[in-house]
């Protein structure tokens, strides 16, 4: 179903109100969406950190296979759920009361995971740990195309860099914090269970985090769609699809990237750094996934985030190739993560944000759900592929597998996807 369209004289006299209130609201809004980061994004960390979650499955599993299985899981759950999140706010003026129903239901994940850890053991631990991953994932992939829309409405795209830079420099500060003391109540075992203590130390974080958005002042959007149902609007996809080939491009390049994701669960496997260094490697990702950020907003308000996406994918793919080739000891390992976090860091800021930029603001929402869904279909296959390989090969035969599909990524981006910004 196409788009309202309502009168010109009212469409353009909408615009400018859209335009005035969005200034207006500019630096309450920034302040917001940097309080939001830094306690939100803090706890979500601490499940998305290559780190914990592993070396959690493994100890309960026995097996890098249902390591991979959890990512799969989660990724599986991200892949189902964005078109189903981009039908239920794009007929919508306001999407930021469905923010707050899907974040929560995603933080009700978190605290699954921590009470399974206190309650179950063995198998029917495993099995919940899935089940609470992948539903954490459905909820993460809607909200993922809730909150882009949002960041779209109130930030203005020549300062978003920026703005996702400090956001997650701030929660990589408190996060590398946090990411310490999970390091330290895993080794303590602390309540009898340190990774449920570590996960319901999350729970409490991202909660309070949500509480962020109440201070957001979204403008009503000028334009949007008719309301219509999951069906039409797949049967409308590759329509959407041949009208911007620049947009095709680009999330078919996101999702060859993505698949070279199969090797993040396996890091840390690889590395067997023992309790006592788990904290400090969790800390070095963090930060320097979140700090990196500064430097990638700064390059993405300067040049695109198309540059960005570039960059990042050969900083990850060094990082990598060091992890195979330059020793194990203790400041190598911690140096390496550095890498790995600031390269994965500068991947999702352009990833998520490059999207923003194609096509016209009533079709951002399916846009971003595409792009978000195309990705995690091949997240949820990557690791699953990965687990096999590490158990039947190697595990730097997972690590070349990764890499040969993010420097096809970066082939593809630079011959097939130019700078969106520059499109007229």
């Amino acid at each position: 179903m196409s788009e309202t369209l309502p009168p010109r004289d009212d469409a353009d006299e909408r615009e400018a109100r859209f335009q005035e209130q969005a200034e207006r609201d500019l630096p309450r809004n920034y302040l917001a969406h940097l309080a939001h980061g830094m306690l939100g994004q803090t706890g979500f960390r601490l499940i998305q950190v290559p780190t914990f979650i592993p070396v959690y499955v493994e100890l309960i599993s026995g097996s890098p296979i249902a390591v991979g299985a959890a990512r799969a899981f989660q990724s599986f759950g991200m892949f189902l759920s964005p078109i189903l999140g981009a039908t239920i706010i794009e007929h919508r003026r306001r999407v930021l009361p469905m923010g707050f129903w899907i974040g929560g239901l995603m933080r009700v994940q978190v605290l699954g995971l921590a009470l399974a850890g206190f309650f179950l053991s063995g198998l029917p631990e495993l099995v919940a740990v899935f089940g609470f991953l992948a539903l954490f994932g459905f909820f993460m992939g809607m909200q993922g195309v809730i909150f882009s829309t949002l960041v779209s409405k109130v930030i203005p795209v020549e300062r978003r860099g920026r703005l996702m830079g400090l956001r997650n420099a701030l929660a990589g500060l408190t996060a590398g914090a946090v990411g310490g003391l999970g390091g330290w109540l895993v080794e303590t075992n602390a309540l009898g269970n340190g990774y449920a203590t570590t996960f319901l130390l999350a729970f409490a974080l991202t909660a309070l985090g949500l509480s962020m958005l109440a201070f957001i002042r979204e403008p009503e959007s000028p334009s949007v769609r008719v309301a219509s149902d999951f069906r039409s609007r797949l049967s409308e996809l590759p329509a959407l699809l041949r009208s911007d080939p620049g947009f095709t491009r680009y999330f078919l390049a996101r999702a060859l990237a993505t698949m070279g994701r199969m090797s993040v669960p396996f890091y840390v496997l690889y590395a067997d750094p023992g309790p006592a260094l788990l904290g400090p490697l969790t800390i070095a990702f963090i930060l320097s996934w979140s700090m990196g950020n500064l430097a990638w907003g700064e390059i993405a308000d300067r040049i695109g985030f198309r540059a960005v996406f570039i960059a990042s994918l050969l900083l990850w793919v060094v990082a990598a190739l060091a992890l195979m080739y330059a020793g194990h000891e203790a400041i190598v390992l911690v140096l390496i993560m550095v890498g790995l976090g600031a390269g994965f860091g500068g991947f999702q800021m352009s990833s998520q944000n490059l999207v923003l930029e194609f096509g016209s603001r009533e079709n951002l929402p399916m846009r971003i759900a595409v792009a978000n869904a195309a990705s995690e279909l091949v997240g949820a296959i990557g690791p699953l592929v990965g687990g096999v390989l590490a158990v039947m090969v190697s595990y730097e035969s997972v690590f070349w597998t990764g890499i040969a599909f993010q420097l096809a990524a970066v082939g593809w981006v630079l011959r097939a996807v130019p700078e969106p910004r520059k499109r007229g």
